[in-house]
């Protein structure tokens, strides 16, 4: 049995590398010294070579200057580069965060692509053998009241399948200050989820506070009383760090508080959503509706952000920060998916202690089987209202399609990018509070034979499923009713109506 690291020694340093969290400029600047160091070799050669000549006392007290000057250069260039991020940090740190200097800083944060100089204390650790899909981010400081972080780690895990486990990671930053909390809470982690960190899905981390940046006398934003901002601050440099750790270890990542309990095979979920949205451009995706909890990005977009929360850790709550983030980088939009895969179940806040009852009331212990809609185009030639167009039909966005009164003959086409086995097929119009704006009179058709016409795909034969029934439309076992694959999908107006269309939801399951 592979032996697990619980903490981190030299030797151990040497033996797993790429651990070590570099940047580009770390070993640019590692290829310099080596250079200097054989100029200064050479130096000594030159010298040993000059004994015999006559002002030797001389000569040796121009090289001792000569070393003494390419040793003065190197120490001053290695404690620039130690330093770097701390002057952007106190630089950054003297302005409020002006719509003005909020851009003009954050395009020189784009050039940020590296990662954070932190050295990490891995507390249990094993080499990860392969990328992951899903790396899962947990930090935990200590608690005045209640302690959770077990609870949501063993949610995890155990609302996930075998093969699922397989694509997960799970990070846990202890960043609490007090190494006898640490201590504890590393013993516990490791005693009950010990196979998990053998088989490299579970590691625990903790970055020293001799990394954090100054944490009294920050500027009270928002009237927030003193111990309340260096909490907050505090939490956003623990984020930073954790998210500077993760980059590397999947494609995808996912953020947590340290009191949440997850859906039935939420990573599941979250695969579908994704595949859905291939082709489409986003930064963050959201799967619960509360604070920071269920919020997916891209790993590559991970040391960005990690910058991000650094440069302006003491100016508002993480939430905060990471609705401008999404926007800075034109998301305008809030991405969010019902239902929500995650719940918050902390009853004591990590701040002092005080009770915290937030509930996410979307949110599904075993969520309804979700659909799998394939990418697609999609095109309708009724009268779009506002940006309320077609394709927010089709997510898993709270959000719809909405159009001015359609005509019979008026269409919404899906054209799929590939074609496909279709189960199940389920279409919903109207909402609660708009219950007229359904499809009164209309049929739902597929086809299999594609065209293209002027460089548009388009079926030119389509077999009628059945009729929409007080505005939605379900059937199932579709792929023993039609014998051949889907190429597309068709929503037709039988008959013109006054009354608007909203088009709620389409779900398609694939075989």
């Amino acid at each position: 049995m592979p032996r697990v690291f619980w903490t981190w020694t030299k030797f151990e340093f040497m033996v797993y590398p790429h651990f070590l969290h570099r940047t580009d400029c770390d070993y640019f600047f590692l290829k310099e010294r080596m250079l200097k160091f054989h100029q200064v070799k050479h130096i000594f050669d030159i010298l040993d070579k000059m004994r015999c000549l006559r002002k030797r006392s001389t000569v040796s007290f121009l090289g001792v200057l000569v070393i003494f000057l390419l040793f003065m250069n190197l120490y001053i260039e290695d404690s620039y580069v130690m330093e770097g991020d701390k002057q952007i940090l106190r630089e950054t740190s003297t302005h409020q965060l002006s719509p003005e200097h909020y851009m003009h800083t954050f395009k020189d944060l784009s050039n940020f692509s590296g990662a954070l100089n932190v050295t990490y204390r891995y507390l249990a650790v094993m080499p990860l053998q392969r990328k992951r899909f899903l790396t899962i981010g947990l930090s935990s400081v200590r608690r005045k009241k209640g302690s959770y972080l077990l609870e949501t780690i063993k949610s995890i895990f155990e609302q996930s399948s075998y093969e699922e486990l397989k694509e997960l990671s799970v990070v846990v930053h202890l960043a609490d200050f007090n190494s006898s909390w640490r201590e504890v809470m590393l013993q516990d982690i490791t005693q009950k989820f010990a196979h998990h960190i053998i088989a490299g899905r579970l590691m625990v981390i903790h970055a020293p506070e001799e990394y954090y940046p100054i944490l009294s006398g920050l500027k009270r934003n928002y009237n927030d009383p003193e111990d309340r901002v260096r909490f907050r601050s505090k939490q956003n440099v623990d984020y930073a760090f954790l998210l500077n750790f993760c980059a590397n270890i999947s494609y995808y990542y996912v953020m947590l508080e340290d009191d949440v309990r997850c859906s039935k095979n939420f990573l599941t979920a979250i695969k579908k959503v994704i595949a859905s949205l291939e082709g489409t451009y986003w930064v963050t995706l959201e799967f619960s509706k509360l604070g920071y909890i269920g919020k997916l990005y891209h790993s590559h977009d991970l040391p960005r952000l990690a910058h991000f929360l650094l440069m302006f850790y003491q100016e508002m709550p993480c939430d905060w920060l990471l609705t401008h983030f999404r926007s800075l980088l034109a998301q305008k939009n809030v991405i969010r998916f019902k239902p929500s895969l995650f719940q918050h179940m902390g009853y004591y806040s990590s701040y002092k202690g005080t009770e915290n009852k937030l509930k996410d009331d979307d949110f599904e212990e075993e969520p309804f089987d979700l659909p799998d809609n394939p990418p697609a185009s999609l095109y309708t030639n009724m009268s779009v209202f506002e940006n309320y167009d077609a394709s927010k039909a089709y997510s898993s966005v709270d959000d719809y399609f909405w159009g001015k009164p359609p005509s019979t003959g008026d269409v919404f086409v899906i054209i799929f990018e590939k074609p496909i086995v279709i189960k199940r097929i389920k279409v919903n119009t109207g909402t609660e509070d708009r219950q007229n704006d359904i499809l009164h009179h209309g049929a739902l058709d597929v086809g299999g034979n594609i065209r293209y016409f002027k460089q548009n795909r388009q079926c030119v034969t389509y077999i009628k499923l059945g009729e929409f029934r007080n505005g939605n439309f379900e059937v199932s076992d579709v792929n023993q009713k039609i014998p051949f694959d889907i190429h597309c999908m068709r929503i037709y107006v039988t008959k013109t109506q006054k009354e608007w269309l909203i088009i709620r939801s389409i779900s398609i399951w694939t075989s």
